[in-house]
C-alpha cells in the first residue's frame, strides 16, 4: 500500500497469506489491526492536496468502459422490476404529502402523550435544496409532483449495472420499493424561503474544506469507519435505503434507534438541563418536551470530532432543535432547525416526511467497511496524492 507522498513515499508490502490468523477474530478487532498497518507506517504529512486531486479523473471513462462490456443495460435491470415498480407508482401517487392540509389530532399514549412511537423511514426524493431552474417555486402542482416524484423512481430502478454498488432492489429496499410519498414541495428547505442553505460564513467555508475526505484515515466519515450510522442528528435522508428509524416512548424518555450502524439517542423529557459544556458526544446532548402534538428535541454538546456527511461544514457549535409530529396514522412530519453563527450566516430549517414502516422495521447493521473498504479507499487516495504531488514537481 502506498503510505504517503510529498516526495516521500511508504510502500508497505502485507501478505495477506500471513493474515489469516485475523480471520477468526471479530470484525472490529480485525479493523483495528488493519488500521493500525496505516496508522504505525504513515510518514508525517505535509499540507494535503485539495480534495479534487483525490478522485479519480478516468471515472467516466471507466464507467463508459464497464458499459460496452456490461452483460446487462440499466434497462434490462428495469423490465426486470417493471411489475413491482408500476404497482409501487400506483401506491405511491394515492399519498401524495401535501403541507397544507388540515392535520388531524396524533393518537396519544395510555398516559396522554402524542403516540410516534413505531418505525420509520426518512428515505425522500426531495432535494434538500431547490434546484435553481425551480427558483422562485416553492410547490410543485399535483401533477407536477408525481411526474418528478416518478422520473426520480424511474432513475433508481434502472440501476447501472456498471457501478459498483450494494444491490438495494434485490432485498427490496431500494427507495422506491418503501412507502416514500411523492411529496408538493420542490426542496426540503422551507427557511429562508428561497429554499438554499444561508451563505457560509468565513470559518464555515474553512470548516467546510477541512471536513473533506482525504487521504488520511482521520479524514474519512465516522460512517465509513463504521464509528456511527452518519445518521445525524439531524436526519438527513440519502438517496439509499438506509434512513430506517424506531421510536420508542415512555413517561420519561423517547428513545430512537437508527438501522445504520445501531446509533441510539436517549431524549430525556425531564426537564433537566444538559450537562457541562465539558461533556459532548458524536451524537450530541439532546433534551425534549412536548408542545401539543410535537415532540420538541433541543440537541448541543456536539463532539468537536463529530461529522454530519451530507452538511459537511456543520460542527461542534451546532445548536438543533427537531420536531416530531403524527401528522397521519402513518406518517410522521420530522423539521430540523440549524442555527450556527460561526458557520452560516442565519439559521436554516428544512423538513422532511417519514412514512411508517411494518415490523421488523429494523434490522441488524454488520458494518465491514472498516475492515476492507477503507483500508482500500485511504490506499486509493493516498495514490491519488503522490500523483498530485508528482504533478506538481514536472
Amino acid at each position: 500500500m502506498i503510505l504517503g507522498w510529498k516526495r516521500t513515499v511508504a510502500i508497505v508490502v502485507v501478505d495477506t497469506r500471513n493474515l489469516s490468523m485475523l480471520r477468526g477474530l471479530p470484525c472490529c478487532i480485525t479493523a483495528l489491526v488493519m488500521m493500525a498497518i496505516i496508522w504505525s507506517t504513515a510518514p508525517v504529512l505535509g499540507q494535503s492536496p485539495p480534495a479534487s486531486a483525490l478522485v479519480n479523473q478516468r471515472t467516466q471513462e471507466t464507467l463508459e468502459t464497464a458499459r460496452e462490456v456490461s452483460p446487462h443495460s440499466p434497462e434490462e435491470t428495469f423490465a426486470y422490476f417493471e411489475e413491482d415498480f408500476e404497482a409501487a407508482i400506483a401506491r405511491a401517487t394515492t399519498r401524495v404529502w401535501d403541507p397544507t392540509r388540515p392535520r388531524p389530532n396524533s393518537p396519544r399514549m395510555p398516559w396522554g402523550d402524542p403516540d410516534i412511537a413505531g418505525y420509520w423511514t426518512s428515505a425522500s426524493y426531495t432535494p434538500m435544496e431547490r434546484p435553481d431552474e425551480l427558483a422562485g417555486k416553492a410547490f410543485y402542482t399535483l401533477e407536477e409532483a408525481l411526474e418528478a416524484f416518478q422520473r426520480r423512481a424511474r432513475q433508481d430502478a434502472a440501476t447501472d449495472p456498471a457501478t459498483v454498488h450494494y444491490d438495494w432492489a434485490e432485498f427490496g429496499m431500494d427507495v422506491w420499493q418503501s412507502p416514500i410519498r411523492p411529496n408538493l414541495r420542490t426542496a426540503m428547505i422551507v427557511d429562508p424561503p428561497n429554499g438554499k442553505k444561508p451563505p457560509l460564513t468565513a470559518q464555515g467555508r474553512i470548516q467546510f474544506e477541512a471536513h473533506a475526505q482525504r487521504h488520511t484515515l482521520e479524514s474519512r466519515n465516522l460512517f465509513e469507519r463504521c464509528i456511527t450510522g452518519d445518521q445525524g442528528p439531524p436526519r438527513v435522508p440519502s438517496l439509499q435505503s438506509v434512513g430506517e428509524s424506531q421510536i420508542i416512548q415512555t413517561q420519561d424518555y423517547v428513545v430512537l434507534i437508527t438501522q445504520t450502524n445501531s446509533d441510539v439517542r436517549i431524549i430525556s423529557l425531564d426537564g433537566s438541563p444538559p450537562s457541562s459544556g465539558n461533556v459532548r458526544a458524536y451524537l450530541g446532548i439532546s433534551r425534549g418536551h412536548w408542545d401539543g402534538d410535537t415532540l420538541v428535541v433541543e440537541t448541543t454538546h456536539f463532539d468537536e470530532n463529530a461529522r454530519v456527511r451530507r452538511i459537511q461544514e456543520a460542527g461542534p457549535n451546532l445548536h438543533l432543535v427537531e420536531r416530531f409530529t403524527r401528522v397521519e396514522e402513518d406518517l410522521l412530519l420530522y423539521e430540523a432547525t440549524l442555527t450556527d453563527p460561526t458557520v452560516w450566516e442565519a439559521p436554516w430549517t428544512f423538513e422532511n416526511t417519514w412514512p411508517r414502516l411494518e415490523p421488523p422495521g429494523l434490522f441488524e447493521w454488520a458494518c465491514h467497511e472498516s475492515n476492507y473498504g477503507l483500508i482500500n479507499v485511504v490506499r486509493g487516495a493516498q495514490i491519488r496524492a503522490v500523483e498530485y504531488e508528482a504533478d506538481l514537481v514536472r
